[in-house]
C-alpha cells in the first residue's frame, strides 16, 4: 500500500511540473515548446481527466502560435522586402507543420465543457508553392549575381543558397550546374611543389610521396591540393617544400665489453659451524642449505649507428603576387640502430631478456637514398600536422 501511495505520489510530482514547465513555456511565449510538450503528454491516455490541463494548454499555445504568426506574415508581406522571403516562406511551413503534429492525436475532448478543444486548421499549400517559389527566384537571381563577381567567398555564398535552392525545390532550372560552377570558383586551389637547396640526391620516390596529399586527406569543400598543375586551373597559393639541408652520419659500429656475474644453486651441502663440525637438528640428523657458486659471462657487445636529419622549410606564399605569407621550419630525424653481441662464458649468468641479443647478427647498414626516404616519412607527418593547424584562409 505505502508502495503504490509512493508511485501515486511521483506520477503526481512528475506531472505537474510538466504543466508547470509548459505554462511557464507559454508565458515565455515558447509556443513551439509548449506545443511538443503537451503533444508528447497526450499521447497517451489523452481523454484521461489527468491529462486535461494538457488538453488546455496546447488549445492555447496552438492559437496563440497561429495568431503571432499571422501578424508578422501580415506585417513583412506588406513590406514587400525580397530579404523576407526565406523568413515567409519558413513561417507558412511552420504553420503547415504545426497543424500536422497536432492532427494525429485529434480529436480532444474538454470534460468539463462536453466538447471538444477547438484547433482552427487552414490549407497553407497555395502560400507555401508561392512563397517557395519566390523565395527560389530570389535566391537564384542573387546567385547569378554573385558568380559575377572575383570574390571566391561571394561564389561560396551563392553555393549556399543554390544548395538551398535544391532543398527546397529540387530540379529548379539548371541549379545543380550553377552550383558545380559556384564550387569550382570558391575553391582555392594549392599547387605544392619541392626545391633541393642540398648538395645530396632527393630520392624520387620520397618526393612523389611528399607531395602526393591525396594520401594526406587534406581536402576540404573550399580546398584543393595539386602536386602537378593542371590545366585550366588559377593557382591561389603555393605549398613550396624547401630542402636547405640534409645531414648523414658515417656508418658506425660500436663495441662494448662487459661482465656479468650471478650466483646459482649446485646441489646442497652440510651446514658446518665455526669449527668445522656438522650442525645437527633435534633429533640428531646433520642439517643440510643449499650450495651456490659463481658463474660468469664475457659479453661483446656491438651497436651498429646510422642517422640521417633533414632540415627543411615549408612556405606558404601566394600565387597571385609570388609573395611569402607563411614560412615554417621543420627538422626531421631517423636513426637507425641494430644490435647484436656475442660472449664467452656460462650464458646462465646473463639477465634473459639480454638472450635473444646472442642469436642476432650484423645487418646491411640502409644507403644514403633509403636513409633520406625514411627520414622522410617523418616529414610527411610534420608537414600535414602544418598544414592541418595552419588552414588557407581566404
Amino acid at each position: 500500500m505505502q508502495k503504490n501511495i509512493l508511485l501515486f505520489s511521483i506520477l503526481f510530482l512528475v506531472f505537474s511540473c510538466g504543466v508547470k514547465t509548459t505554462q511557464s513555456l507559454i508565458s515565455d511565449g515558447n509556443y513551439d515548446a509548449a506545443i511538443n510538450r503537451a503533444v508528447e503528454a497526450l499521447k497517451s491516455n489523452k481523454d484521461s481527466k489527468g491529462k486535461q490541463d494538457y488538453v488546455y494548454l496546447l488549445e492555447e499555445a496552438f492559437a496563440k502560435a497561429k495568431d503571432r504568426d499571422l501578424r508578422n506574415l501580415e506585417m513583412k508581406e506588406k513590406e514587400k522586402n525580397p530579404a523576407n522571403l526565406e523568413l515567409i516562406y519558413d513561417t507558412y511551413v511552420q504553420l503547415h507543420n504545426r497543424q500536422e503534429k497536432i492532427r494525429p492525436i485529434l480529436p480532444l475532448q474538454l470534460l468539463k465543457q462536453g466538447k471538444n478543444a477547438q484547433f482552427i486548421f487552414d490549407n497553407y499549400s497555395d502560400q507555401i508553392v508561392s512563397s517557395k517559389n519566390a523565395l527560389s527566384k530570389y535566391l537564384y537571381e542573387n546567385a547569378q549575381v554573385l558568380l559575377k563577381s572575383p570574390n571566391k567567398l561571394d561564389s561560396r555564398k551563392a553555393y549556399d543558397d543554390l544548395g538551398y535552392i535544391e532543398s527546397i525545390n529540387p530540379n529548379y532550372m539548371n541549379v545543380k550546374k550553377l552550383m558545380d560552377e559556384a564550387q569550382f570558383k570558391g575553391t582555392d586551389f594549392v599547387n605544392v611543389y619541392a626545391i633541393n637547396e642540398t648538395n645530396l640526391v632527393i630520392p624520387k620516390q620520397l618526393q612523389n610521396d611528399l607531395l602526393d596529399f591525396s594520401t594526406y586527406g587534406l581536402n576540404d569543400k573550399w580546398t584543393v591540393y595539386h602536386n602537378v598543375k593542371q590545366k585550366n586551373i588559377l593557382y591561389d597559393y603555393s605549398v613550396v617544400v624547401n630542402f636547405r639541408e640534409i645531414i648523414i652520419s658515417p656508418e658506425q659500429i660500436k663495441e662494448k665489453e662487459f661482465i656479468k656475474e650471478k650466483q646459482i644453486k649446485d646441489g646442497v651441502k652440510t651446514l658446518l659451524d665455526s669449527r668445522g663440525n656438522p650442525v645437527k637438528d633435534s633429533l640428531g640428523r646433520p642439517i643440510k642449505v643449499d650450495k651456490f657458486k659463481n658463474i660468469q659471462i664475457n659479453i661483446f657487445e656491438y651497436r651498429q649507428f646510422k642517422s640521417c636529419q633533414i632540415m627543411a622549410k615549408i612556405d606558404y606564399v601566394s600565387a597571385r603576387t609570388n609573395q611569402l605569407l607563411q614560412s615554417f621550419p621543420v627538422v626531421s630525424d631517423f636513426v637507425f640502430e641494430s644490435l647484436y653481441s656475442t660472449y664467452k662464458g656460462d650464458k646462465a649468468a646473463c639477465d634473459e631478456s639480454y638472450l635473444p641479443n646472442f642469436n642476432k647478427k650484423a645487418i646491411p647498414f640502409p644507403n644514403n637514398e633509403q636513409m633520406i626516404y625514411d627520414t622522410g616519412e617523418d616529414l610527411k607527418v610534420k608537414l600535414k600536422n602544418i598544414i592541418v593547424q595552419n588552414r588557407f584562409k581566404n
